[in-house]
């Protein structure tokens, strides 16, 4: 019998006794007790759960067999066991564990707690019991009984929803569950600041409704999780987000997990997990870096270049070319005409030779120019004029403004037709100014910024030494 421990006496006939016709009161009795104790085993052992009970004195009197499932122990190795301590539970835990379970003799209603019991096998088993009184016939408490169960998937349960609910409200990045429609579906507050939008406001609107760029990259990563599930790597996803004080430029790295339901036979989708951090300060210093070196690669690469010109003038157009790649669409070199003007001679405005172009509308060198000494026509306030006025850098914009306007604000400038953002710079040697040379980009690109100013003016103190170098050998 598995449900408790039973002893008692076995009515045998002795060769001396007479035989009964039917059984007396003492047989039956025993007999009614027997199949009491038999149904009282029966019923324990049905039970889903593991039960056992304790007498008062905390000696275990009951033992069933979801209780010997659980943790192997037979009904007749634990049943007359003083607690669980030295089989059930670690030397350590076991003065704990009893006044835990004995505390219910003294408590109203039931009692739970969890703690770890130990296997047969000497395995760990973290379990919630409940437990409660059994009163005596008298009204006072006989013992302790107990109900158990292992609680891993309890655990398991609890632990996701509160991570889910952390994720939801504590985490330092992103966090937005998006539907099999490509919606946000929940946002936590991370994802809402960065997405410059209230948690609820974001709610089943399309993605393009709060990004302005990088939503169409997005929206395809999402889509390939839906069909093909998370990605092995992290993507870092360029995007601009709508705010009331324009478009902000931000990166993310996002990563991604596919939901599925896990009732279904076959895997449903319910949509994506989307997480996600800003780096751009990370990746706007990495940039920085990269673009750092190729300019320096570049200027090293002009300078050993022009080194093999015979020509001063031609060095300058090299070094113009070289500063190009991946910095502007034009450049152009503005000679002050009559030859370099000293800081002491600069009264008057001076006037410029355009004396070195990029080709327009199509790739090759810069080509040389100005052999008739005629001067640009720059009206009043030209930035290539207030540069040499400032002897420094001056950067232009056309501003938001339709293409036609653009078109006739560079027209007017005397710069090509496409140009949208110029930065000149003074061409100064030895204390003396010898003209300009002004960078142009066009529209889509970005405008000039301190850094590139500052780029240009390391290009500007070559291409004025190659110019230097020119007008020394031209005079006789």
């Amino acid at each position: 019998m598995s449900a408790s421990r039973r002893s008692g006496t076995t009515d045998e006939l002795g060769p001396d006794e007479p035989e009964r016709d039917g059984p007396d009161e003492s047989s039956a009795g025993a007999e009614g007790s027997a199949g009491g104790s038999d149904l009282l085993a029966a019923l324990l052992d049905g039970m889903d759960a593991a039960l056992c009970a304790f007498d008062a004195d905390g000696v275990l009197t009951h033992w069933n067999r979801e209780a010997e499932r659980i943790l192997g122990w037979t009904a007749a190795e634990a049943v007359g066991r003083h607690g669980f301590a030295g089989w059930a539970v670690r030397p350590a835990d076991a003065e704990e564990v009893e006044a835990r379970l004995m505390s219910a003799m003294r408590a109203p209603g039931r009692q739970v707690h969890e703690f770890a019991l130990l296997t047969k096998d000497g395995g760990r088993v973290l379990v919630r019991t409940q437990s409660a009184a059994v009163r005596g016939p008298d009204g006072e408490p006989a013992g302790v009984y107990c109900a158990f169960s292992e609680v891993h998937t309890q655990i398991d349960l609890e632990r996701s929803i509160a991570l889910s609910e952390a994720l939801f409200e504590d985490a330092s990045w992103g966090v937005v569950l998006v539907d099999a429609d490509l919606r946000p579906a929940v946002v936590n507050a991370h994802a809402a600041r960065a997405l410059g939008i209230g948690r609820t406001s974001v709610l089943g609107r399309p993605l393009g409704d709060v990004l302005a760029q990088g939503v169409e990259e997005l929206e395809s990563a999402l889509t390939h999780v839906l069909a093909e599930g998370a990605p092995p790597a992290p993507a870092e996803i360029w995007v601009s987000v709508r705010t009331p004080e324009g478009d902000r430029r931000r990166c993310w790295r996002c990563g991604f997990v596919r939901l599925a339901s896990p009732l279904a036979e076959e895997p449903v989708p319910l949509g994506v997990g989307w997480f996600f951090q800003d780096v751009t300060p990370a990746k706007q210093t990495e940039q920085e870096a990269a673009l750092l070196r190729f300019r320096t690669n570049q200027l090293h690469r002009a300078a050993r270049a022009a080194a093999e010109c015979e020509d001063p003038a031609e060095a300058a157009t090299v070094h113009l070319d070289f500063a190009l790649a991946g910095f502007a669409d034009h450049a152009l070199i503005d000679r002050v005409a009559g030859g370099a003007v000293r800081d002491a001679e600069a009264a008057d405005p001076v006037r410029l030779v355009r004396v070195a172009v990029t080709p327009s509308g199509a790739p090759g060198p810069s080509r040389l120019g100005g052999e008739a000494g005629l001067p640009v026509r720059y009206g009043e306030g030209h930035p290539a004029l207030q540069c040499v006025a400032r002897a420094g850098s001056v950067r232009a914009a056309a501003g938001d403004v339709p293409p036609e306007r653009a078109r006739a604000w560079a027209v007017s400038r005397q710069w090509p037709a496409d140009a949208v953002y110029a930065l000149c710079a003074v061409l100064r040697s030895r204390g003396r100014t010898l003209g300009v040379v002004t960078f142009l980009r066009g529209a889509g690109r970005t405008a000039f910024e301190r850094g590139d100013a500052l780029y240009a003016e390391d290009v500007a103190v070559r291409i004025a030494s190659a110019l230097d170098l020119a007008e020394a050998t031209d005079t006789p």
